[in-house]
């Protein structure tokens, strides 16, 4: 088995969480704890981006000092393990974690040695929301196309880096699929991007600019490292990279796969502005950058700065976190973005879990305690049925789609395992077998053990294969089906039915 290493995008902090990262973090989660499941060493990285102008800003408004307002938000991100069920390994904070630091000043400082890196005067137009300088015919009628608003026109002289430099090399890396972008669809976007022809990027802010926030520029007190060079730094930063720490070759220098999961929104920042940096230092790149589209309400990405976030701790605290983790992983497509309302949410929840899965589980297990006392009998060799042949192919079908991060392919398969079974209910009719049983037919009783044993056999397969998607409902499910074990526990609801006043 290999080594893998995987990250989301770390967010700003200039508000609370919203449900469009939740579903980054949720499908991230996904993917470690599915590597988990299959034997790899995994490590799994998330945190928050502290040290941007628009945080310092937001400060401002609430009337905060800005460490005190990131260090209360920053929490607020880190509290989602919890509620939404995420089991990430480390937790880095760009602002407060002494290895950032470190890593930051690293890194400038090898592409400086390279011959990267020069000062000009500039002026352009900048984003505060994308943290980000645009060119006019970028924008669109004269706005963001991301946050909707004017760019602001800055002048000032900054520390630049020569992207330009690696413009073939990245190009050749991207081609070649050494540098893997799914879908295929943002691999063209970025190759597409360096067709244009790639421009030198500051990578410097004044320290006047940025508030006095933000890490400072090796040896130019007067200027504090650009947010996204510092941000993009925490993949390794959080390794101990900053002071060649084990972790970083452990993780980094010799993993497998080196596995970077964002939004559309930011692709250019890690499929080109971040391996050229690695090019620069002579690091190696990631191996794979997944590319996620949004989440919608009404057709309009989910934003803090647009007014329309949603939060994900109170859907999980109303609904439960497997209504949350299901939906984001059964409904939202792995290309097109995905429009939230909770009647959706509610809608899957019923017809998957409580219907579906819930409905499979209590009635089985109920049929074990009603004619065979509670005891599971022994499983005959498989027979040739749709049912196991959704059984078998299911290990594998996951496998693949989740090599594409194709969670609705993944979970599909999965559940057709369901959709199976109580098809296998009703065309067995275990009431009518158990009935001739009980007046002497002996062939039939056989039957009758021998489909129950094959429906805990399939539900077993399904809590099992389950587990990456929902850890808790799985762990639920395997419980109430023994675990292995002879004997069965009383039945009790799985999914309780989601009540919604008003």
């Amino acid at each position: 088995m290999s080594r893998r290493y995987i990250t989301t995008a770390i967010p700003y902090v200039n508000s609370k969480p919203h449900l469009g990262f939740a579903m980054e973090l949720v499908q991230t989660d996904v993917m470690a704890r599915h590597w988990r499941h299959r034997g790899h060493e995994v490590r799994f990285l998330t945190g928050t981006d502290d040290n941007s102008l628009k945080n310092a800003i937001a400060a401002e408004a609430e009337g905060l000092p800005t460490k005190d307002f990131v260090d209360r938000n920053a929490a607020a991100f880190e509290a989602l393990r919890e509620p939404l069920q995420i089991s990430f390994d480390d937790f880095i904070r760009t602002s407060a974690d002494p290895r950032h630091r470190a890593g930051v000043d690293r890194l400038w400082q090898a592409a400086d040695a390279r011959g990267d890196l020069y000062r000009k005067d500039f002026q352009g137009l900048y984003c505060v929301g994308c943290e980000q300088f645009y060119a006019e015919a970028e924008l669109a009628d004269g706005n963001c196309p991301e946050h909707f608003t004017p760019p602001v026109l800055v002048s000032e002289e900054n520390w630049f880096f020569k992207l330009s430099r690696y413009e073939d090399e990245l190009r050749e890396l991207i081609e070649s699929g050494t540098l893997r972008i799914e879908p295929e669809s943002r691999r063209n976007e970025v190759l597409g991007f360096l067709k244009t022809g790639l421009q030198d990027f500051s990578i410097s802010r004044s320290t006047e600019r940025a508030r006095g926030w933000g890490i400072e520029v090796p040896g130019d007190p007067g200027q504090v490292v650009y947010v996204w060079w510092d941000a993009l730094g925490n993949y390794v930063t959080a390794l101990d990279y900053g002071t060649d720490g084990e972790n970083y070759r452990h993780w980094w220098a010799e993993s497998a796969e080196r596995t970077h999961v964002i939004g559309k929104g930011i692709i250019r920042f890690h499929a080109v502005y971040w391996p050229a940096m690695l090019l620069s230092a002579g690091q190696p790149l990631p191996t794979t950058i997944f590319v996620h589209d949004y989440l919608t309400v009404e057709g309009r990405k989910l934003g803090k700065s647009l007014g329309n976030a949603i939060d994900p701790v109170a859907i999980a605290d109303e609904f439960g976190a497997d209504a949350l983790r299901w939906w984001l992983v059964r409904d939202v497509p792995r290309v097109g973005d995905a429009d939230y309302t909770t009647e959706r949410l509610i809608g899957r929840y019923h017809e998957d879990l409580a219907n579906g899965l819930g409905n499979l589980v209590n009635r089985t297990v109920s049929m074990v305690h009603k004619y065979r006392g509670g005891t599971v009998p022994p499983l005959p060799p498989l027979p040739e049925l749709p049912l196991t042949d959704a059984i078998a192919a299911a290990p594998e079908a996951v496998d693949e789609a989740m090599a594409r991060f194709d969670f609705r392919t993944a979970t599909a398969a999965v559940w057709k395992i369901v959709e199976e079974a109580n098809r296998y209910v009703v065309e067995v009719e275990p009431w009518t077998l158990a009935k001739a049983e009980k007046s002497g037919d002996t062939e039939a009783g056989q039957r009758l053990s021998d489909a129950l044993a094959l429906l805990i056999h399939a539900a077993r397969v399904v809590a099992d294969e389950l587990t990456p998607f929902l850890p808790g409902a799985a762990a639920r499910v395997l419980a109430q089906l023994g675990a292995g074990e002879d004997r069965l526990g009383a039945p009790r609801p799985l999914f309780p039915r989601i009540e919604v006043s008003g």
